[in-house]
């Protein structure tokens, strides 16, 4: 059984082709600036890479291309589309309509577009991506994957604001919470590292990246997360602001002579490390021009260091303690100097880790806690992808 997984952005599409037998994936790549001038397409197979530049107006465009490269007879891996036996659509919001991935008919696609109010930003690429493949692959089965299904077990305290209750009834204003996928798979890989049932489980997993959220899971639930109504909320980010006083909205409005739109584009994409460094959103140079004596880069981290650590300890107080912290993601999986200094911040929690095994080697799973660590720690890739093709297997299998 081979499953396609499609993740539409804006005007980006990346994919992974999936071999269930062995969960494996025998082509995967990315499609860039889609209704841009220069787009491309990188396609890797097994040790092939092949780039191909030209002209995709539009998602459909793109997708024919990956199909394309996927049954080249030069590139490609299989030999013909009948081969796919099934597509897992990542789709970031399904609101409280879907707790559960589910196979895709007319229903499911007005169910996404009634969210769109709620991702403006990310349901339409989601919702474009599906079209585009029914549209060219109409007899293959289809799949939505949903960010927000993992966070369909939170308690009502846990997701409900303190607004007038009819903001809730009347428009669905709540905390949904993101990174649902890659939060259920570490913290399931986790407890297999523990060598224990899931059920018996209490983890904080910190998916830290551009976009970055932490998630108590407990039992194997997502009991509390810190992105909320939007993917804006929660820690400090590469761009977004992150948890703020939501008065300084209506000052910067009122105030300070802001429009909306302007005050849109200034909390998503030039708020969070970008805006307190004023020099970059990725980790790397901020790291690189701390080092060199930047005191905003350092500021920066600090800021970030310092949110992640107060929701790691919120989390703890509500799971009543932590069998183990799990780091992934492009940052948690990458910089041994962030988790570093995440985690010495968490010696009341009997943290200690181990900076030999922080040190240790890139993309692999690896515990790092010292050996008196009263808390796990453990590094652990992320694989969203992995968990898309899985449930969309179980459900086509049914």
């Amino acid at each position: 059984m081979n499953i396609l997984v499609i993740n539409c952005g804006s005007s980006s599409l990346k994919y992974q082709l999936i071999n269930m037998e062995n969960e494996d994936a025998v082509a995967k790549g990315l499609v860039e600036r889609i209704g841009i001038e220069g787009s491309v397409l990188t396609h890797k197979a097994n040790d092939d890479k092949f780039v191909l530049e030209v002209p995709m107006k539009d998602h459909k465009d793109a997708i024919k291309h990956v199909l394309d490269a996927i049954v080249d007879p030069n590139h490609g891996v299989l030999k013909s589309m009948e081969e796919i036996t099934a597509v897992g659509h990542r789709v970031v919001h399904a609101g409280e309509k879907y707790a559960n991935s589910v196979v895709i008919n007319d229903d499911v696609m007005k169910a996404l577009k009634d969210c769109i109010k709620l991702a403006p930003l990310h349901n339409p690429p989601n919702i474009i991506g599906i079209e585009a493949c029914r549209d060219l692959m109409p007899s293959t089965p289809m799949v939505a994957v949903f960010d927000t299904a993992f966070h369909q077990t939170l308690p009502k305290e846990a997701y409900m604001y303190a607004l007038p209750y009819e903001l809730y009834k009347d428009f669905g204003i709540r905390k949904y919470g993101f990174h649902g996928t890659s939060h259920k798979f570490v913290s399931e890989q986790a407890a297999v590292m523990l060598g224990k049932d899931a059920k018996d489980t209490k983890i904080i997993t910190c998916h830290l990246g551009n976009g970055a959220s932490i998630c108590a899971v407990k039992g194997g639930k997502s009991i509390d997360t810190s992105m909320g109504f939007t993917p804006l909320a929660g820690i400090a980010m590469g761009t977004r602001c992150g948890d703020v006083d939501p008065a300084i909205m209506t000052f910067l409005i009122t105030d300070c002579g802001m429009k909306v739109e302007e005050v849109n584009n200034l909390i998503n994409k030039k708020s969070g490390v970008l805006g307190l460094s004023g020099l970059s959103s990725d980790f790397r140079d901020l790291e690189n021009a701390a080092a060199d004596g930047n005191e905003r880069a350092q500021l920066a981290l600090d800021v970030y260091y310092y949110r992640v650590n107060q929701t790691i300890g919120a989390y703890a107080a509500i799971l009543n303690g932590a069998d183990a912290i799990v780091f992934t993601a492009g940052l948690g999986e990458n910089s041994a100097s962030c988790r570093e200094a995440i985690c010495e911040r968490l010696s009341y929690m009997g943290v200690h880790i181990d900076k030999e095994r922080n040190n240790g080697p890139r993309g692999q799973a690896m515990e790092i806690s010292a050996a008196d660590s009263k808390v796990k720690v453990f590094v652990i890739p992320t694989n969203e992808e992995l968990v898309i093709a899985r449930d969309t297997r179980e459900l086509v299998s049914k």
